[in-house]
């Protein structure tokens, strides 16, 4: 198990070499065996046809001399044998089993002459192991005349023959190496070539991973497709290209189905590589497509990013709330008023939902709406309202569900303007066209009670001419004279609530106008405990209007201010400021009521509006005071309750509430009154 990762490791020549070497030594092993087998027994079975022939050819020769008993003679044929160099032994026995010649030099071994003999007449064949080798003894009959008459013995060395079987061996081992050496060596070569080729393809696939995708790594061809066939066909990607071969990169009409049908022509014959080539011509065919693939590739995210560009430029100019939620109603994309307005930044927007960004309330509300329009993939366009720094702040949310191909709802765009401002104008035109309508009403109302009204208030006080100063019916008719001017104040004010009367506006100061003002009810507010303190711009601003008119709103918002207070009393502060910068002055008048709630705060002004009892206000003054402020192109508002620091100069008594102020704005028309030693640093408000 261990073996197999150390011989994936091999490289791929050492594989071919090794198994070429080991296919040869594979077959010519055992061959060489065979081989080896074969010569042994051949040589070993001649050797026996050998030994009989001999054995037989001495038992033939000795018999005349046996029969003379020429002993010499014996001796000499028996020691001719002994020149050969694989007999080992030759001697000569008796009819009685006696040696009569043999070839020892040391001495007969006695032992040997019993241990083989003919059998039924014939030559017999007898193995013997001497301690050193081995000898096959042969032993013949010599007969004469039909009569045995001795035994011819030989003793072949079988170790010898053996020895030329082993040599042949060796030669055919010798021979089986040097043809693995051969081998080895084409297979080295072919390996070589075979690999090199390979290693190209691997070094171009490397380049292709690291992004170079200009390499070639095919052979490049002796002569296009076009100039071979005489092709004028210039529109297909294969004319005129020696790099790359036709079948692969001709246009898909050009090819048909691929290299099997260019079987026969000339350029498939003549340029027709093997399976490496193939793969290689593959290969360079891949890495040109993937190179036109990410071209194009990158030019389309290049107009992608120009585009999100612009639309993010789009995106972030308009002061509209932008944003994109998905399916799962999350952030997507928002621009950069919409985090401004949530007060995050864009990165960590996305990716949360409504819960996570609003507040409580806002983001159950605006996460089950966008639910709505998920579900049902209809647009949704409303009005909803929320509060931003203690503001009502009012936004008009478009909510348009992005549908995919087959109409599902997979994300929301939604928008939100803020129509804060633009809600203050309808309600400022709902309100001047509502006071546009009582003044008319209350004008004609006021202009017919007039005139029947001085008609009463006439005849009341002729009346008390003619009768006695002591009597009822004098002090019935005083009594009318009173309710009749109180009548005609009443009639007075709606006619300058509905502005038929007519101003007279000249060139007055604006701080002797509030001191006129603060000079005539300071008597009569100090009986109810009431202060008033004032803090006057010292450059007498001169602005251009009606001074009792003017005079008029001040004394009602002192009113206001007085009846505001508890009944213990309390702190009244006015204040005036020049801002010549912005062409205007402005007056403020503070108290240390217990406030204004926001529901009475945004009707305050309404005509007959009022939360005094009945009997104690007709709710006409804060009407007629915005009416004259208008009139004089300034602006009067109200806050409650009064900003930090406005009372630090001063005492506020025991029980200092939240307060209001009334803040006057009044245009400057006079570029004289633009003047001055300082300039204007307090802050609004």
């Amino acid at each position: 198990m261990t073996a197999w990762p150390s011989l994936s490791r091999l490289s791929f020549r050492t594989k071919i070499n090794c198994g070429i070497v080991l296919i040869v030594a594979c077959i010519s092993i055992p061959l060489a065996y065979l081989t080896w087998r074969a010569a042994a027994g051949t040589l070993q079975a001649e050797t026996r046809k050998r030994g009989l022939v001999l054995s037989e050819n001495l038992a033939m020769r000795v018999s005349d001399a046996m029969l003379s008993m020429d002993l010499l003679r014996l001796k000499n044929m028996v020691d001719e044998l002994k020149k050969v160099d694989d007999i080992v032994y030759a001697f000569i026995l008796d009819r009685d089993g006696n040696v009569l010649v043999h070839t020892f030099r040391g001495g007969f071994p006695v032992e040997l002459r019993t241990v083989n003999a003919p059998k039924d007449g014939a030559p017999h064949i007898q193995l013997l192991d001497t301690g050193r080798e081995f000898v096959d003894d042969f032993a013949a009959p010599v007969v004469i005349v039909g009569t045995p008459f001795g035994t011819a013995r030989i003793g072949l060395s079988r170790t010898k023959a053996e020895a030329a079987a082993d040599s042949l061996a060796l030669m055919i081992v010798f021979y089986s190496g040097a043809a693995m050496v051969a081998a080895l060596a084409f297979s080295t070569l072919f390996a070589r070539r075979v690999t090199e080729r390979i290693n190209r393809l691997r070094a171009h696939a490397e380049e292709v991973v690291k992004g170079n995708l200009d390499q070639r790594t095919g052979p490049r061809a002796q002569a296009a497709c076009s100039t071979v066939l005489s092709c004028d066909k210039r529109l297909c990607p294969a004319y005129g290209d020696r790099d790359r071969r036709c079948w692969l990169t001709a246009s898909p009409g050009q090819r048909c189905e691929g290299p099997e049908c260019c079987q026969g022509c000339p350029v498939f014959e003549t340029q027709k590589g093997d399976e490496i080539q193939d793969l290689a011509e593959t290969f360079d065919v891949m890495a040109v497509s993937l190179k036109t693939h990410l071209d194009e590739l990158r030019q389309a995210k290049q107009e992608l990013s120009r585009q999100e560009r612009q639309l993010r430029t789009i995106l972030d100019a308009t002061p509209d709330l932008v944003c994109l939620l998905d399916e799962n109603l999350s952030y997507l994309a928002v621009n950069r008023a919409f985090a401004a307005w949530v007060g995050a930044d864009p990165r960590d927007i996305v990716g949360a939902t409504d819960r996570d960004v609003f507040p409580d309330d806002e983001g159950r509300a605006m996460h089950d709406e966008n639910r709505l329009v998920l579900a049902t993939s209809r647009p949704s366009d409303r009005e909803v309202a929320a509060r931003r720094a203690g503001a009502a702040v009012w936004l008009h949310v478009v909510r348009v569900p992005i549908v995919d191909s087959k109409g599902k709802a997979i994300g929301i765009l939604r928008t939100a303007r803020d129509v804060t401002q633009l809600k203050q104008f309808q309600e400022q035109l709902i309100q001047s066209q509502k006071m546009e309508s009582l003044g008319k009403l209350a004008g004609g109302v006021a202009h017919e009670i007039n005139t029947p009204l001085g008609v009463i208030l006439g005849y009341a006080q002729l009346l008390q001419e003619d009768v006695p100063a002591e009597s009822q019916l004098r002090a019935d008719l005083q009594t009318i004279e009173k309710q009749a001017k109180v009548c005609r104040k009443i009639v007075a004010d709606l006619l300058g609530f509905s502005r038929q009367a007519e101003s007279a506006k000249i060139e007055m100061c604006f701080n002797n106008s509030l001191m006129e003002a603060v000079s005539l009810v300071r008597h009569a507010f100090s009986l109810e405990r009431t202060a008033i303190a004032t803090d006057l711009d010292e450059r007498m601003p001169i602005i251009y209007g009606d001074p009792e008119k003017l005079k008029q709103v001040w004394i009602n918002l002192l009113s206001n201010a007085r009846d505001a207070l508890a009944p213990g009393g309390g702190a009244l502060l006015v204040r005036s400021r020049l801002f010549a910068g912005k062409q205007k002055v402005t007056a403020w008048f503070a108290d240390t009521g217990p406030g204004i709630d926001p529901d009475t705060r945004h009707r305050i002004f309404d005509p007959f509006f009022t939360t005094k009892p009945v009997g104690q206000g007709t709710g006409l003054g804060l009407s007629v005071s915005f009416g004259i402020i208008q009139d004089h192109g300034g602006a009067i508002t109200v806050q409650s309750p009064v900003p930090t620091g406005f009372f630090d100069d001063m005492s506020l008594g025991d029980n200092p509430g939240p307060g209001t102020v009334f803040v006057v704005d009044l245009p400057l028309d006079h570029e004289e009154t633009l003047g001055g030693p300082r300039s204007a640093d307090p802050a609004e408000g």
